[in-house]
């Protein structure tokens, strides 16, 4: 009787290529999670992307499902060496610092040029090799992950079964965005649900920009709006973060935006030059008041991939 070869175990479900996936996306919360039933993971601050391997070709897409794989050029090369005939990668585009933190703003200024420092850091696999792992554990997944990117220069997010409240304060200590909690047996679910949960050391809001302010023919601050249903709502005025690279390059895109009055839903009092409500930024801040306003705003960067 003739040798029979053994099928190696199914890792998912067997289908065809999907394509883009809706990424799943984590809640934010006033407390981390404990408990055994979560693992921890560092938060990046950088661009949410999902690389695609497939038919001997890499694309690296935004978190809208943009193609941006000319701009991150660096990340399609490192991913041609993944060993996997096909695969979906889920992960943050950033730019480290030596200490392990990471920095929005740098990491745009880096994409201004043919970059040679950004990294992905990869943190879910939810395709490989002709299966959709989605339905398997979050456990199994990231196994998976880690032993198709080893000997790349794709760095893999560790999870750390620790108590989360020690995490937390361990991350925010040495000075890193925050953290992110999942469910260590959860599936993958696209959109925003409970499974995934995080928490900031230092708040963080995309908002709209609704018009800019000019004191003595200098430029002086931004002011921005939050969306709720078909209204902007004011949430403040930031005139702290910029530098003269950032000054010029927003100048350049609100200019063809300027109208005569502002899009806010109610009035306010301050005096500016008024744009049509289409450009986002990435704000950090200390407090929000109750009218919805950020205190102590910093200004982090353009959200082009939203």
């Amino acid at each position: 009787m003739a040798f029979q070869r053994k099928k190696p175990a199914a890792i998912g479900i067997k289908v065809p290529f999907p394509g883009f996936i809706e990424p799943a996306l984590a809640k934010s919360m006033e407390k981390v999670p404990g408990g055994a039933r979560w693992l921890h993971e560092i938060k990046f601050d950088g661009y949410r992307v999902q690389v695609h391997l497939s038919n001997e070709a890499v694309k690296v897409f935004t978190r809208r499902g943009n193609d941006w794989t000319k701009r991150f050029r660096k990340i399609a090369d490192d991913a041609w060496h993944i060993t996997a005939g096909s695969a979906i990668i889920d992960g943050e585009v950033v730019v480290p610092a030596e200490n392990g933190s990471t920095d929005f703003s740098v990491l745009q200024n880096e994409l201004k040029g043919k970059s040679t420092k950004i990294v992905l850091v990869a943190f879910d696999l939810l395709y490989l090799n002709g299966y959709d792992l989605r339905k398997r554990s979050l456990i199994e997944r990231k196994t998976h992950l880690k032993k198709i990117i080893d000997g790349t220069d794709i760095q893999f997010s560790e999870s750390f079964e620790v108590e989360g409240r020690e995490m937390f304060a361990h991350a925010c200590k040495m000075g890193l965005e925050g953290v992110v909690s999942k469910v260590r047996d959860s599936a993958y679910t696209s959109g925003r649900g409970n499974n995934w949960v995080k928490k900031t050391c230092a708040q963080r809001d995309t908002l709209t920009i609704a018009g800019f302010a000019m004191k003595e023919r200098k430029f002086d601050g931004i002011f921005v709006g939050r969306q709720k249903g078909e209204s902007l709502l004011y949430a403040g005025k930031v005139d702290h973060g910029f530098d003269t690279a950032t000054v010029k390059d927003l100048q350049a895109r609100l200019k063809p935006l300027i109208r005569k009055t502002q899009p806010f839903s109610k009035r306010i009092a301050h005096k500016g030059i008024w744009v049509e409500p289409q450009l986002l930024v990435e704000i950090e801040y200390r407090a929000k008041s109750a009218e919805g306003k950020v205190r102590h705003p910093f200004f982090k960067g353009i959200r082009e991939d939203l």
